[in-house]
């Protein structure tokens, strides 16, 4: 009966461990395959970084009143088709 009592705990501990590594891994790989496929959203009225731009079209905004305000080296790029990086 002793040794009985041993192996049950023993199948007790090793299904603890087993269940608690599933879950674990579980936790991690749902945490890390959200993060991974998050994507930034861009809020109206923030400039736009390259990284949320780089899969849709640049459309420069030719504005007469935006492009008073404007650079010269924004108005290159824009012009150029780039994604304007200076004011």
């Amino acid at each position: 009966m002793k040794y009985g009592r041993k192996g049950v705990i023993a199948a007790m501990m090793a299904g603890s461990l087993l269940g608690g590594g599933i879950l674990g891994a579980t936790v991690f790989s749902a945490a890390s395959s959200s993060a991974a496929t998050a994507t930034p959203s861009a809020s109206s009225g923030s400039s736009s970084s390259s990284s949320s731009t780089s899969n849709r079209a640049f459309h420069p905004n030719e504005d007469p009143a935006h492009e008073a305000n404007e650079s010269a080296q924004r108005e290159a790029q824009e012009n150029a088709g780039q994604v304007p990086t200076v004011p």
